[in-house]
């Protein structure tokens, strides 16, 4: 029979064992920082009818799409997490508690053209908060809170969320004459780092015909220090204006509030995501030392999540997480903290003898302990049993042979300092093992996945 050669498909992420477990051990970490905030895990299906996934339709999405039929049925895997999201809560809608708080991490699928850092299929991780009718402010200051909780947690500490406000925007637009342009403007300014002011007032004028002191006019506000007091500056001509700078004040005021430091959050008016899908407060988080990698969390405020499949108003405001790019990033970038634990058990258990009664009794408590414990059973020889621990970086070995069996006495040694228990009879030994065992281990599972590199 002829072989197929293994292989695996552009655009998707397979991890070797080690990687693994840190990748699973950042997915734990947003767990318990969604969780800490009321945020309920929520799981939908990767595959939807196409017409439920598809209800806006257009785009690039449609064309990136995975689509297929099985029997009479059109199929199509979601493309995120947030119309799948619109789908459950107006199908589920007289069931849920409004405001409705959900978190969800799971794969999605994009079929783009794969190159370095963008993926096919990847981890998203979303929290959204939906209210039914309406839906406060404050919800729109908390978010940057749980920005900044997860991120620390992860281990990161130099990086900034950048807040805006769309209804600022599109006030401040047709305060400048540039409502007819609001689109091409946008995309535009949204331009201003990678290309500088002087070719973005080019384009402006140029393609999209903005009178030379509206943009004049605008890029200087963009460039200014304090661009709350910029703006305060222009109340009174527009009423959707006036209602994004009080909402941005009310965002900036409440953030401290929350907790979030003063050096990790600013203004920035040139934020200006989702054209035709948010309309109050948008956000996005860059990593200090890499801005070339663009936003590692983004999000903001929408109106109406569900209007494709409902009647019912349900606005809301969200964030996501590219977590397969993020962790490629940082992976990358030297970002990964390897001195944490990421063998598959804490100790292995070295049988040296044919009866095994007693490695197993061993192994047993140690489990029973809440120790992860592996028992090694092969017949191969002393060397090869040590080799299987190194080349998995099981931190702690136990040797049994009849001493250790008649004795009934554990000797565990540290494989990274060569640190080992004295040999002591009966019971007390087996406390004392257990203590040694968790103090060897404490510095090597305490800390955070990710290890920022010293400046």
């Amino acid at each position: 029979m002829a072989q197929i050669k293994p292989r695996t498909l552009s655009g998707f992420m397979e991890l070797l064992p080690a990687r693994q477990v840190q990748f699973d051990r950042m997915v734990e970490i947003l767990r318990k920082s969604y969780s800490l905030y009321g945020f309920t895990p929520l799981d939908t299906p990767l595959i939807e009818a196409s017409e439920v996934l598809l209800a806006k339709g257009g785009g690039e999405t449609e064309k990136q799409i995975y689509r297929f039929t099985k029997g009479d049925t059109d199929l199509s895997l979601r493309f995120d997490l947030t119309v799948p999201l619109a789908k459950y809560v107006a199908l589920h809608h007289n069931e849920l508690v409004f405001p409705f708080r959900r978190f969800q991490i799971g794969k999605v699928y994009r079929g783009e053209r794969a190159q370095r850092g963008r993926f096919r299929e990847f981890y998203q991780a979303d929290i959204d908060i939906i209210g039914d009718g309406s839906l406060d402010i404050t919800n729109e200051a908390e978010i940057p809170s749980i920005i900044y909780k997860t991120f620390t947690a992860l281990g990161l500490r130099r990086f900034k969320i950048r807040l805006n406000n769309r209804k600022v925007l599109n006030g401040l637009f047709a305060i400048l004459g540039l409502e007819a342009q609001a689109g091409d403007v946008m995309r535009t300014i949204d331009k201003l780092e990678k290309i500088g002011p002087e070719k973005v007032k080019a384009i402006l004028t140029d393609d999209f015909a903005v009178p030379a002191g509206a943009a004049d006019q605008l890029l200087t506000l963009l460039a200014t220090a304090d661009p709350l007091e910029a703006l305060e500056a222009l109340k009174g001509q527009n009423a959707l204006f006036d209602q994004g700078v009080e909402e941005l004040h009310t965002v900036v005021r409440y953030m401290s509030a929350f907790g979030v430091p003063a050096d990790h959050f600013m203004v920035d008016l040139t934020i200006a995501r989702g054209l035709d899908y948010y309309t109050g407060t948008v956000y996005e988080t860059v990593m200090l030392d890499h801005p070339e990698i663009g936003s590692i969390c983004s999000g903001g405020r929408y109106d109406n999540l569900a209007e494709y499949y409902t009647d019912k108003q349900l606005p809301g405001v969200g964030i996501s997480i590219g977590l397969t790019r993020l962790f490629f990033v940082l992976e990358d970038q030297g970002y990964l903290n390897d001195a944490l634990i990421t063998a598959p058990a804490d100790v292995l258990v070295i049988p040296m003898e044919e009866d095994l009664t007693f490695a197993i009794e061993v192994a047993t408590l140690l489990r029973q302990s809440g120790i992860r414990t592996q028992l090694y059973t092969e017949p191969k020889k002393f060397k090869a049993r040590l080799q299987y621990a190194n080349r998995l970086n099981i931190p702690i070995t136990i040797c049994i042979g009849d001493k250790e069996r008649e004795s009934r006495s554990i000797c565990p040694k540290n494989m990274r300092s060569g640190r080992m228990l004295a040999m002591i009879e009966g019971q007390s030994n087996l406390d004392s093992a257990l203590q040694f065992i968790r103090d060897e281990l404490a510095g090597l599972t305490d800390g955070a996945p990710i290890q920022e590199p010293e400046a």
